[in-house]
């Protein structure tokens, strides 16, 4: 062996050694190790070169992408002996359905291998990083890598939310359009039944969010949000029904007396109730389909008023068992009171009036 390369290392009647640097492809083969005696004796040995894969590289990305085309990515690496393994990832995840080719070099030595990942372009993979991974024996379980990161551009996509499911008269509802889209979408579009909103003074719009004070069925209809940008444009629309302030009425109640007087009380109870889509209600499991639960509160109250009625009309007869009825004698009885007797009272009596009748006053 005649190489600068090629150095002994140690020389001995009983051991040969030699290394060799800068290992390439050439020095693949056998190597024959001979101890010149009688008869010569020989050794032999089979050198294997490993082909080191070049760092791959991902083409066929053009940027931007617009949503809906079809992308064809390769990966490609050179160099490798045996022929190296491709792997792709998008996000750490695996993707198992792509082509692979293998190729022998020039050299018929080593091996070019190529991969490609082929699908469309969706806004969900938008920032997503896609990775090409080079396996091979030469790398001592370090794998090579290269990465791309995907930029899809697509058309808005929009929401509205609203800040009051069950809205009432009187009240203040908020509509929040999002929308998103790449490029960042224009300042939205509000309209109304496919016109302008048409009370600017209580119908604001603060960038996304439309805002409605003071709620009444004029303002039901179908609110429309809208929004753009240089790809395409896209809306969603809101129907707003506007509800009545629910208000409950009890039947007059008479609570009967002794007297003459007669009480009656009426009371009203105003009940706004908020519906929420989430609201449930319990009832009795033993109640029958169709039949709701009593409403302690509003039978509490109502046995609260017929008790107060009931206090008043009390105290009232009270006071009128207490005052006795009063009696005077009348004018013609007058001077009787000094009389000796009978006679005499009824002779004193003014104007002689025998069978004058006691007229009788009641205070009451």
């Amino acid at each position: 062996l005649r190489d600068n390369r090629i150095e002994l290392v140690r020389a001995s009647w009983h051991e040969l050694s030699i290394s060799v640097s800068d290992v390439s492809l050439s020095d693949e083969g056998q190597y024959t190790c001979s101890l010149f005696t009688m008869p010569v004796k020989t050794s032999k040995a089979f050198l294997t070169v490993l082909g080191v894969p070049e760092k791959p590289q991902i083409t066929g990305f053009t940027s931007p992408v617009m949503e809906g085309e079809r992308m064809q990515l390769t990966c490609k690496t050179s160099g490798s002996k045996p022929a190296a393994d491709i792997r792709w990832f998008k996000n750490d995840k695996e993707v198992k359905d792509v082509k692979y080719l293998k190729e022998e070099d020039e050299n018929r030595k080593t091996f070019t291998v190529s991969s490609t990942l082929d699908f469309l372009a969706d806004r969900s993979d938008d920032g997503a990083v896609v990775s090409c991974r080079v396996d091979h024996e030469s790398l001592n379980s370090t794998p090579q890598i290269a990465m791309q990161v995907l930029e899809i551009h697509y058309t808005p996509l929009v929401k509205i939310i609203s800040s009051n499911s069950w809205p009432e008269e009187g009240q203040t509802i908020i509509l929040t359009c999002e929308s998103k889209g790449k490029p960042v979408p224009e300042p939205v579009l509000w309209t109304k039944d496919g016109g302008e909103l048409p009370d600017p003074e209580r119908m604001v719009v603060n960038g996304r969010v439309l805002s409605i004070s003071f709620l009444n069925k004029t303002d039901n209809g179908t609110y429309r949000c809208e929004a753009k940008n240089p790809i395409g444009r896209n809306s969603t629309e809101y129907v707003l029904i506007v509800h009545d302030v629910f208000n409950t009425l009890l039947p007059t109640t008479v609570i009967p007396s002794l007297t003459s007087a007669t009480v009656t009380t009426t009371v009203a109870l105003t009940a706004s109730t908020t519906t929420s889509a989430t609201a449930t209600s319990t009832r009795d499991p033993n109640a029958l389909a169709g039949q709701t639960g009593p409403d302690h509160a509003l039978i509490g109250g109502i046995v609260a008023v017929v008790v107060f009625v009931t206090l008043c009309s009390i105290i009232l007869l009270g006071r009128y068992l207490a005052r006795h009825k009063g009696t005077y004698l009348t004018n013609e009885a007058k001077g009787a009171e000094d009389a000796p007797d009978a006679d005499t009272a009824i002779i004193n009596a003014e104007g002689s009036q025998v069978n004058a009748e006691e007229k009788k006053e009641y205070f009451i």
